[in-house]
């Protein structure tokens, strides 16, 4: 309940179902009675015009009979009212009411009554003029510095103004570059007219530019028209406001001053004269109507302001003086004299809520209670407090960023891959040098427990796989309907994908309009991409990864994939990937290691992935708990810098080749501008061999248009190795520190930021600046270290050197006590560490050049058995120890 209020003084409701706005509202003594009183001229949308004379016995009351001088039906709609000395041979004032097709004048005079029925009144039109145009709003003034008479002009819908010089037509001027009206204001002081366009800028034209103007009805000649035919309408001044206006109101309370004040959308502007912004006040609110007064303070306007919200802003400059509510939202808003009142506020709602009102305070009656007092045990609270807090942050963790999602959702979704290939493949367009490419049929069914409306589902898989069909619509019109979607997934080109996982979004809408989605994962076989074949004896890339469990037949963990031909060797087993390479897997008979080995370093992280997953599997069958992996050799940091150059090398290639491209694009067309010169060239004259040259250029840029796109996809199968590459690298770092699923996931985000590669964000840069965020937070160890900040801007860079080097500080700081963390306590510098210490990041060249003689030195355990790569050796030798 509001203390500052609008206090009723009278009020009432005007006719059923009527529609106002801010034009058809006026205050002003329309009858030229002697005391001066103001009267309340209202006109509708409906075409009614009322005029009321308020006089109520008691604050409060509504309307009585007495209190409405005259109601006239003019049968058309009123779109504004106002009041002036419009009839010409007297100053007495009349009341003009513009109409869409119509500007009518009245006189509005009383009759004194001898009977109760008191005084009459009646309204005589004097003169109305026909528009040939349909209008939107008008204003009045002493156009041009007439003494005792007031023109009228009247805004057009197509942005003609038509000037009225009381019972003749003067002139009609179409204003410049119009789109839409906008309200009209007429300035006394500076003579001219001020609008504000579509464009949002506030306009002001010259009333002596207009009338000296080209005449309107010859607008359509404009463009032909001689120097001495008539003078363009140019604008006096304009303002951008950046919005657009609601209302124009000028105000001159004294002749020093004069301002314009501007009502827009989010804003509310005083300017001067001359277009200057005097002050202009942000609102945190959505006006309706304004109104600026004459101000008790010297030098200061006060504005009403009523909002959306039903509230009445009183505005001293920029300074919020007074806040009323009112009991509608006002559209228009006017202050005046009535039955002796100085200052009634009276506003107008569009439907029709007519109310005079004065500003006041309304005290309170109520007290509230006394409260018992009892004596406050501070322990009881500091328990009780204790207790909450840990309720509210038990609450905070288990429910994470995500809001918790309801126990039965309106979708399930399902995916199965089938386990056997299709019996006809429907692989098409491959580019895999094998002669028969198999395809996998996955299903996806979807269930609904209520009615759901274009429901989409989109499957995705890692490059080189390809699906047949990865778009899917269905429609739940009646609850618990089940959709099924079929199609094939296969391997398109002749590289190895870096997952076999795939993903099904599917996206719907919620019977209340909540948009949700569902995301389901699957797995595809490994035989899709790689067939059985002999083992290899002699490989360039190993990676041994030990266990804490007997060794498992490989016949068991991968059926299907084992050598028939030799059936006794069931701990090696060869795997050909259909892009190529291939990838022998070993396991050793004596100790609880798995050797891994491969030509391509790349190719070894499927095997790998697919081995421990498969042994988590198997040992999870058993129904043993503490299986684990773990990973004690040397870090193959040089094998990964290796792919980092040459995808970086691929990235840089490209760059010179769009270099050249746009060189020779730019030659050809200079070319092709000095022909079409030649050939229109009246005088033949010798081309002087440019169609050689021409020609020779056109071959130039389709050659380069060539490279360019086998670049790219040189580039594309570069970064999926990459990326299989990184995800070994992750996994190696994860087995030989024992890291938690939170810091794997640490390192993939910073590892794999992207999951495509482009010119503008590439690979190195963004890895680099995620490597150099967390040495720089939670493996720092000094506070010089944190002080430092990264570049805001990523750009690609010169060479890997940087990058390389800091991976290789990365392993160094994980080797000797560093943990990956996200939280602001990691930021702090580590006092606690390890046994060895945790080195900080190279400050001089003599660190620098220590950690880059050979990085993947530091990181290796003599317990890790190599082999001479150089002679032939058994398959078993190295493991079987």
């Amino acid at each position: 309940m509001s203390l500052f209020k609008a206090r009723n003084w009278w009020s009432t409701i005007l006719g059923e179902k009527e529609e106002f706005d801010h034009g058809c509202l006026c205050l002003a003594n329309v009858d030229n009675s002697g005391n001066g009183q103001d009267k309340i001229i209202v006109g509708s949308f409906m075409g009614y015009l009322r005029i009321f004379s308020p006089h109520p016995t008691k604050t409060g009351d509504g309307a009585q009979a007495a209190d409405m001088l005259l109601e006239v039906d003019l049968r058309d709609p009123v779109l504004q009212v106002e009041v002036g000395k419009f009839v010409s041979g007297t100053e007495m004032l009349h009341l003009a009411v513009l109409h869409s097709r119509k500007l009518c004048v009245y006189s509005v005079s009383g009759i004194l009554g001898n009977v109760e029925h008191g005084n009459q009144y009646q309204m005589k039109l004097i003169y109305e003029h026909n528009l040939q145009r349909t209008a939107c709003n008008m204003t009045y003034g002493p156009f041009g510095g007439v003494k005792g008479r007031d023109l009228i002009c009247i805004q057009s819908i197509d942005g003609m103004l038509m000037v009225f010089e009381q019972e003749s037509y003067a002139f009609g001027r179409f204003l410049p570059s119009f789109l839409l009206p906008g309200p009209l204001a007429y300035s006394s002081r500076t003579d001219s007219f001020i609008t504000v366009s579509s464009c949002r800028q506030v306009e002001s034209y010259k009333y002596q530019v207009l009338a000296f103007a080209t005449d309107a009805d010859k607008r359509q000649e404009t463009d032909q028209q001689k120097l001495g035919s008539g003078k363009r309408l140019v604008v006096d001044w304009t303002l951008n406001i950046g919005e657009q206006a609601l209302d124009i109101c000028i105000v001159s309370f004294n002749q020093s001053a004069s301002s314009v004040f501007v009502l827009g959308e989010r804003n509310f502007f005083c300017l001067k004269d001359n277009g200057q912004i005097r002050f202009m006040k942000k609102l945190d609110w959505s006006p309706s109507c304004f109104l600026p007064y004459c101000s008790v303070s010297e030098g200061t306007i006060n504005t009403l302001i009523g909002n959306h919200n039903s509230i009445l802003h009183i505005y001293q400059d920029v300074t919020l003086k007074w806040a009323t509510q009112l009991p509608h939202i006002p559209v228009a808003v006017r202050v005046g004299c009535l039955h002796d009142l100085k200052g009634v506020i009276v506003t107008l709602s569009d439907d029709g809520h007519l109310q005079c009102s004065y500003l006041g305070t309304d005290p309170s009656l109520f007290q509230a209670p006394n409260v018992e007092s009892r004596e406050l045990n501070y322990d009881e609270l500091d328990v009780e407090m204790k207790e909450l807090q840990k309720i509210i942050k038990d609450v905070n963790k288990s429910q994470g960023v995500w809001p918790v999602t309801e126990r039965e959702d309106d979708l399930s979704v399902s995916v199965v891959v089938s386990p056997n290939f299709d019996s006809v493949s429907q692989a098409t367009d491959v580019e895999v040098g094998t002669d028969l490419v198999p395809s996998v049929t996955v299903k996806v069914t979807l269930q609904n427990r209520v009615v759901l409306q274009k429901v989409k589902l989109s499957v995705c898989v890692q490059p080189p796989l390809e699906l047949t069909c990865d778009q899917f619509t269905f429609e739940f019109m009646t609850p618990d309907l089940t959709r099924t979607a079929s199609f094939s997934a296969y391997l398109k080109r002749s590289y190895t994908p870096s997952e076999l996982e795939g993903k099904a979004v599917v996206s719907y809408s919620r019977p209340t309009g909540i948009p949700r989605v569902i995301q389901c994962k699957f797995r595809l076989p490994l035989k899709l991409i790689c067939l059985p074949c002999q083992p290899s004896k002699t490989a360039s890339h190993k990676v041994t990864i030990d266990t804490n469990k007997s060794p498992v037949s490989l016949l068991g963990l991968f059926p299907g994939f084992a050598s028939q031909s030799d059936d006794d060797q069931v701990n090696v087993m060869g795997f050909h990937f259909l892009g190529g390479s291939q990838v022998t897997l070993l396991a050793s008979k004596t100790s609880q290691r798995y050797r891994i080995q491969s030509e391509q370093f790349e190719d070894l992280w499927l095997i790998t992935s697919e081995l421990i997953l498969r042994l988590q599997e198997y040992f999870e069958k058993q129904g043993v708990k503490d299986f684990a992996c773990s990973f004690s050799g040397s870090m193959p940091l040089q094998e990964y810098f290796e792919l980092i150059d040459r995808h970086f090398e691929l990235r840089m290639n490209g760059e010179k080749l769009k270099e050249l491209l746009s060189e020779r694009a730019v030659q050809f067309r200079a070319i092709q501008r000095r022909l079409l010169t030649r050939f229109k060239d009246k005088t033949p004259a010798p081309l002087q061999h440019l169609d050689t040259l021409l020609d020779g250029t056109y071959k130039q840029v389709i050659a380069l248009a060539d490279a360019v796109e086998e670049n790219q996809g040189s580039l594309f199968q570069s970064f999926t190795r990459l990326k299989s590459a990184t995800h070994l690298v992750i996994l190696l770092i994860g087995l030989w520190q024992k890291l938690s699923a939170d810091q794997i996931a640490i390192l993939e985000a910073a590892f794999l930021p992207l999951q495509e590669d482009t010119q503008e964000l590439g690979w190195e840069e963004t890895v680099d600046a995620a490597i150099s965020h967390l040495l720089k937070t939670c493996l720092s160890k000094s506070s010089k270290e944190q002080a430092l900040n990264l570049n805001s801007q990523l750009s690609i860079p010169k060479d890997t050197s940087q990058l390389k080097k800091h991976i290789t500080l990365l392993c160094d700081r994980l080797a000797k006590g560093g943990r990956l963390c996200l939280s602001t306590d990691a930021a702090a510098p580590q006092t606690m560490i390890m046994p060895g210490g945790c080195t900080t990041i190279p400050e001089s060249d003599l660190e620098e050049r220590s950690v880059e003689q050979d990085p993947t030195e530091q990181f290796t355990n003599h317990r890790h058995l190599t082999a001479d790569t150089s002679r032939p050796v058994s398959p078993l030798q190295g493991v079987s120890e």
